[in-house]
């Protein structure tokens, strides 16, 4: 009995596992039944022209998975029908079936399919003014490794072994405490603090415990789409509310008493992507709405540590007395989005719960990790670090609005210039946003529309201009490159 296999002496994967492979699909495959003899090593061997042991070492390894079985004195067999149960297509003509696996999916799992969220990456300019871009290049390196080297090299248990607290390294939460007090304006227990993965692992614990399937959340209009993008994955409604130069217009919020609101997604530090903030009689007027509703306000805080103007805006988590607000801070843009770290600020009373959820969500970043960040912490280098990023940042903020003016004139309106590494811009043009989007790449200009930050009719040609890792030249030449391609 001859059996068609190919084997190939001058590939890098050993004769023994081809000859395994080759084996193995028969047998999974039908070609070689139930039952059926195998040739001997020897006959297979000479057949392929090669070692007898290859041959030997690839039938134990079938053996030993039980491919094969061997009979004393009568050789080896194929072992019970083991084929992988395929089927031939149906013939044309005859109906399709259900997309596949769709009887083994959640609502979850199925509204996940539908929506296709995973983002796709398009390639990179020569010049992009994306806004989740740190100054790379000033991040103090030699610092940051010194305090990973320090605590990698200790054979200290805790760092060596699995996480012991669900909410994280407590030192860390303990400078995370600290920091926000000075920088965002309230004060917090470090028991109140917890060490998410990232922006997207916190929206989805909010999202877990606080709404279901067919309830509303209410979001600004535009948003950041992966919040957006989070609760509709759970089966949630979107209720979207408008917004202006002073924010979410809190007038245009739903009923209260109709008690159907469970959450709110806002931004008001530094409104993403309009760059407004939520004037001081908004946020009180939010507070209440959301009292009145027994509603949680999720607080994304994302790059409000920088202002031009004065101190940083307060958080609204400062004036919240009712325990109706969960704030979430990040380290992208103050260290380095690799990082993936970010932290919730959760009111006392639900602190066991979100804990709970955070341990189920999977482990935590490395202890040592989170060890060295709190040290980065305690030694000040972040706090210098921020200082000299703020100094750079506000002249490349400076650069940019110069450059605009000089290159576009009244061709372009921009907002939210006074805080946050990106401004809004609004070019006056004929072009359509994914005209000039297409043109500006075209030109070596990478654009960001905010198309897809609205829910219903978007504004046109609205793009957001990130300068955080642009050099000033980059920043001026952009410009420059815009400016024709929208003449």
């Amino acid at each position: 009995m001859k059996l068609k296999i190919n084997v190939d002496p001058g590939s890098q994967v050993p004769l023994t596992h081809q000859l395994y492979e080759e084996l193995r699909n028969l047998i999974l495959s039908g070609k070689l039944r139930a039952g059926e003899r195998i040739p001997s090593s020897r006959a297979l061997a000479e057949q392929l022209g090669v070692s007898r042991p290859t041959v030997t070492q690839a039938y134990e390894q079938l053996l030993a998975e039980g491919y094969v079985q061997g009979r004393h004195g009568s050789g080896t067999y194929v072992c019970g029908d083991l084929s992988d149960g395929s089927k031939p297509a149906k013939p044309a003509g005859q109906r399709p079936a259900a997309r596949s696996g769709a009887r083994q999916l959640s609502s979850f799992g199925r509204s996940l399919q539908a929506s296709r969220l995973a983002p796709a990456r398009s390639p990179e300019a020569e010049i992009s003014f994306y806004c989740w871009r740190p100054a790379f290049e000033e991040f103090p390196v030699v610092e940051w490794a010194r305090s990973l080297w320090r605590h990698a090299r200790l054979p200290d248990v805790q760092f060596l072994d699995y996480a012991s607290d669900p909410q994280g390294y407590l030192p860390l939460r303990e400078s995370i405490a600290e920091f926000v007090c000075r920088y965002r304006g309230f004060e917090c227990d470090p028991g109140q603090v917890l060490i998410a993965m990232g922006l997207q692992q916190a929206l989805d614990l909010a999202a877990r415990l606080h709404v279901e399937q067919g309830d509303t959340v209410v979001v600004e209009n535009p948003s950041y789409p992966g919040a957006r993008n989070t609760f509709k994955a759970h089966g949630c409604d979107l209720l979207p509310v408008p917004v202006d130069e002073s924010g979410l217009v809190v007038e245009r919020l739903p009923d209260a008493s109709a008690g159907r609101y469970k959450l709110t997604y806002v931004t008001p530090s530094h409104q993403f992507p309009t760059g407004a903030v939520l004037s001081l009689r908004r946020r009180l007027e939010l507070l209440a709405w959301a009292a009145r509703a027994q509603a949680l306000i999720f607080e994304d805080d994302y790059d409000s540590e920088y202002r031009y103007e004065g101190r940083p805006i307060q958080a609204l988590k400062a004036l919240d007395k009712h325990g109706s607000v969960v704030y979430v801070g990040n380290f992208n843009q103050v260290m380095f989005p690799g990082l993936s770290l970010c932290y919730l600020i959760v009111p006392a009373h639900l602190v066991e719960l979100y804990a709970s959820a955070r341990w189920l969500a999977g482990e935590q970043l490395p202890v040592q990790v989170q060890a060295a960040l709190a040290l980065f912490m305690q030694e000040g280098h972040l706090d210098r670090h921020m200082k000299r990023l703020r100094a750079l940042y506000g002249e490349r903020r400076q650069l940019l609005l110069e450059s605009l003016s000089r290159y576009l004139g009244e061709r372009v309106v921009v907002r939210g210039d006074n805080a946050g590494v990106f401004v809004l811009a609004r070019f006056v043009s004929k072009l359509t946003d994914k005209e000039i989007t297409t043109r500006a790449a075209a030109a070596g200009v990478g654009l960001m529309s905010t198309k897809d930050f609205y829910l219903g009719q978007a504004q046109g040609n609205e793009f957001i201009l990130g300068y955080g890792n642009l050099t000033e030249r980059q920043i001026q030449e952009g410009v420059r490159r815009l400016a024709k391609v929208l003449a």
